[in-house]
């Protein structure tokens, strides 16, 4: 095998680094899609729970008349 010279060393820490931080951006990206359907399946409940609220008040309102 041929002797790395200290150019060629340097070279590879870069690249490790350089794949070490892609790999961790790639991560980061795939978390912040999931959170990102989680939020809208929240929102989704919260208006679907937000419309049951309305019609059991009004519900409610019509039956204490």
């Amino acid at each position: 095998m041929a002797k790395k010279n200290r150019l060629t060393k340097v070279a590879t820490s870069i690249g490790a680094a350089v794949g070490k931080a892609d790999r961790t951006a790639h991560k980061m990206a795939k978390a912040g899609a999931l959170a990102k359907k989680e939020l809208d399946a929240l929102a989704k409940d919260v208006a679907a729970l937000k419309r049951r609220l309305e019609r059991a008040t009004g519900h409610l309102r019509h039956a204490l008349k």
